[in-house]
């Protein structure tokens, strides 16, 4: 049995931890509020201590680092102390450090395939705060500080994956045959990661031989156009598809009224242009496959489904 912190119990981390366990793992879950994570030790502390994390990851063999920053407008201040206390605390443990990460560093990708090696170009703060951490993990690793792997996903839909891109706004719509929202143009081709597939990968990156030192995609579904999955998902609920999508000058006028709403005008060109992941390095290299996208969808329509049949008290 070997030993595994996961730092992050939210849409990834939750997923990541129940599948450790589930071969067998021992697993330490920290997050910043406490809470049950079933058949793991749950510690709760601010992982921008260096002395927390290092009593926190002793004796681990990995850590994985899966958290967010407080507040999306915050990214820039929140995001980066989170990592290097967590990097710390792995370096004292002499851990494989395994960082979910984004593909905000890429910029817009200019009708290209987004691939491990393209070049950072960020075009926003929050896409240099993720370049900027990028360099930092891989500088450690070439420093031989500690052992670093970097997953990489795009926009997230699974079973509690709300506050995302594909999340409540489609499936929670889904289910009343109220309007879907989306941003951007839903008739171009997007890649979604389905977060039972982003966590697999993690575990990948955290046990198998060869994984550190570099960037990896981690498996995603068949690409299709945003319109196609919101139209599957509708027929999937019994609902005709209604859709109503959002561009820079809509989510400028949200924004008067929901302030975060504005923060997604800096990456909406994920959204208007093609967005298409290649993950193959990760499937050639560890002969793995993404969960079928029918199978995905209907996995996490069902997950919304027993939510919403739950009363609320």
């Amino acid at each position: 049995m070997s030993r595994h912190v996961v730092f992050g119990t939210g849409q990834v981390g939750r997923h990541l931890i129940s599948r450790l366990i589930a071969q067998g793992h021992d697993v330490i879950a920290v997050n910043r509020h406490g809470g049950v994570v079933p058949d793991a030790e749950v510690v709760t502390g601010d992982a921008t201590d260096a002395a927390f994390t290092t009593a926190v990851c002793a004796r681990a063999d990995s850590v994985t680092f899966c958290l967010n920053a407080n507040t999306y407008a915050g990214w820039a201040e929140e995001f980066p102390p989170l990592q290097q206390g967590v990097l710390a605390g792995a370096a004292r443990a002499g851990a494989r450090l395994v960082v979910l990460d984004n593909l905000y560093a890429y910029g817009p990708p200019r009708g290209q395939r987004l691939v491990e090696t393209m070049a950072a170009r960020p075009t926003s703060t929050k896409s240099a705060t993720r370049a900027a951490m990028t360099n930092a993990l891989l500088r450690a690793h070439q420093e031989g500080q500690v052992e670093v792997a970097i997953g990489r996903a795009s926009d997230y839909f699974g079973p509690g994956a709300t506050n995302t891109a594909l999340g409540e706004n489609v499936f929670g719509r889904a289910l009343t045959g109220g309007t879907a929202q989306v941003m951007g143009n839903p008739d171009q081709l997007h890649s979604y990661s389905y977060t039972p597939d982003v966590a697999a990968g993690l575990a990948t990156l955290a046990m198998a031989v060869g994984t550190t030192g570099r960037i990896w995609h981690l498996p995603v579904g068949e690409t299709r156009t945003t319109r196609q999955l919101v139209e599957k998902v509708y027929r999937l609920a019994g609902h005709r598809p209604r859709l109503m999508a959002a561009g820079r000058t809509t989510l400028t006028a949200i924004g008067i009224v929901k302030p975060a709403m504005r923060e997604y005008r800096h990456t909406i060109y994920q959204f208007t242009h093609p967005w298409v992941v290649d993950d193959s390095l990760f499937r050639s290299t560890f002969d793995v496959r993404p969960t079928p996208l029918d199978e995905a969808l209907n996995t996490t329509l069902a997950w919304y489904r027993d939510r919403a049949a739950v009363p609320v008290h």
